[in-house]
């Protein structure tokens, strides 16, 4: 059943809240040979970014191809929910007008169901969501476990009720060893059915885009058994801590100061984490490895269907997390919402028969970002280059000269902080901040505060070297060049027209 195309089947293999660091490439402890194999087989980008440290932002700018400040979705809040202005074509119908079959299975989150009681796959045509269709993610036509497995969404809710929202309380992080079985798992239930779509559902006559997207290893860890004895929790190490108490003069104090529900969430853990023993906060690490453990069985589950069914003979396979996780970090920090490595930073993989024979097995150390899948994936699958788009080839020869990532706050119910903004290199980062909500920005843009770290020397970002004149030539040019970044990005879209259309814009 190998695809009778020329263009390569594209199968885009995702997760939500995995570390940049939490696969077997750069850490030889955690137990991911699926997703090894594709590293091995491909090309490893060390020094890949999302575009914004939370879900809803980071998914849109990477299937429109975008900017978070672009599209106007700038928190967990956001969405775009009118078909008639989307600002460009979402990433599974250019897939579909390139004439492919696609299959999506899992989360997309791109919330537009708010004012839409049918919200349309945008762009896929088989789909199957491991939610309730009550959940805010129902898709039109889609499987939604709440309809098809009730029994056994009911029973991981009952395991979770005690985790708080979007699972992220305490008891969330701490986690359990779950007794319920593995298909009745939202994940589980998803990868089932893909595995099902694999063995009965393919087109014989189209090439194929498939997308297989996990809600973990996001907490909460309710890790299935036989995962959590991959790890002896002897092994795990401790987490590494800052030399000082309180964060001060840094975007995420101003972010706290000014949302209280979300300082009262963080100081919440922490108290917790401050009364354990070293032995018990290892336990939270070896749990969300345990779930990147989890999720990387399935993936190679339906790798292996794929390859029997001749499907990756001519293929092009990513995978990538859309944002990543603290995990404890400054003070037992969790979650996501700030622009530090740990946060921003993402795996991300380019697999496959696709790639050169030259480019396999290697290390790409240009920096590279999210939006820069939209522009691969549609030169791969013979489209046209969309000139607004600010993502690159990742394929190709250009290359940007830093990453860019923005953070507007951690969203409702506190209004959206002024705009904290990183550039980053691979020995610097540069983040520019106002401590104001958006509101009073326009009046205290004198206020603006900053950021730098040098990586190469201190890469837990605890010395902020911003105000240390012995930096002041480096500090002046990531300034000068993250201005001119955005400067050029926000120029060309995405509403950009003259007398000669898009041709102004180059190819």
């Amino acid at each position: 059943m190998s695809n009778p195309t020329d263009q390569p089947d594209i199968i885009f293999l995702m997760t939500d809240q995995q570390r940049w660091d939490c696969i077997g490439k750069f850490n030889e402890q955690i137990k991911t040979p699926a997703i090894d194999r594709l590293a091995e087989e491909g090309i490893v980008y060390s020094q890949a970014v999302c575009q914004a440290p939370m879900c809803v932002p980071s998914r849109s700018s990477m299937m429109l191809g975008l900017y978070p400040s672009q599209l106007g979705v700038r928190t967990n809040h956001g969405g775009l929910y009118d078909e008639e202005k989307l600002p460009s074509v979402p990433l599974p119908e250019l897939m579909r007008s390139a004439g492919y079959q696609t299959a999506g299975f899992g989360k997309t989150h791109w919330n537009h169901g708010l004012h839409n009681p049918e919200p349309p796959t945008r762009g896929f045509e088989v789909r199957a969501v491991g939610l309730a269709r009550d959940s805010g993610h129902y898709e039109q036509g889609a499987v939604m476990m709440g309809d098809a497995e009730p029994e056994g969404l009911a029973a991981y809710y009952e395991e979770t009720r005690d985790f708080g929202g979007g699972e992220e309380n305490a008891n969330g992080y701490i986690g359990c060893t779950s007794r319920v079985p593995m298909e009745h798992h939202r994940d589980g239930w998803v990868a089932e059915q893909c595995l099902q779509f694999v063995r009965e559902g393919l087109d014989k006559e189209r090439p194929l885009f498939l997308y297989l997207s996990f809600l973990k290893p996001h907490a909460g860890f309710n890790v299935p058994e036989a995962f959590e004895r991959l790890y002896r929790i002897e092994d795990i190490p401790d987490l590494p801590q800052p030399p000082w108490e309180e964060e001060a003069g840094t975007h995420l104090a101003a972010s706290d100061a000014l949302n209280a529900h979300s300082a009262a969430a963080y100081l919440e853990k922490r108290r917790v984490w401050e009364a354990m023993t070293p032995l018990e906060r290892r336990r939270t690490t070896l749990r969300y490895w345990a779930n990147c453990s989890w999720l990387d069985h399935y993936f190679g589950r339906v790798l292996d269907e794929l390859r029997e069914r001749g499907r990756l003979d001519n293929a092009l396979i990513v995978f990538c997390s859309d944002h990543g996780e603290m995990l404890g970090e400054r003070r037992y920090r969790f979650t996501k919402y700030c622009l530090y490595d740990s946060s921003v930073r993402v795996p991300l993989i380019l697999s496959g028969t696709y790639v050169p024979p030259a480019l396999r097995g290697t290390v790409d150390d240009r920096p590279a970002e999210l939006v820069d899948l939209v522009p691969t994936l549609s030169q791969a699958a013979g489209l046209p280059r969309n000139p607004l788009l600010p993502g690159l080839d990742l394929l190709g020869e250009r290359q940007r000269l830093g990453t860019f990532c923005e953070f507007h706050g951690k969203g409702a119910p506190a209004r959206h902080s002024a705009p904290s903004l990183m550039w980053r290199k691979k020995e610097w980062k540069l983040i520019l901040y106002l401590p104001h909500a958006i509101s009073e920005a326009v009046s205290h843009v004198d206020a603006y505060q900053g950021e730098l770290y040098h990586l190469a020397e201190d890469p837990n970002e605890w010395r902020n070297l911003y105000g240390d004149e012995r930096h002041a030539a480096i500090r002046e040019r990531m300034t000068a060049d993250l201005l001119m970044h955005l400067a050029a990005a926000w120029s060309r879209g995405p509403f950009f027209y003259d007398r000669h259309g898009y041709e102004a814009l180059g190819e």
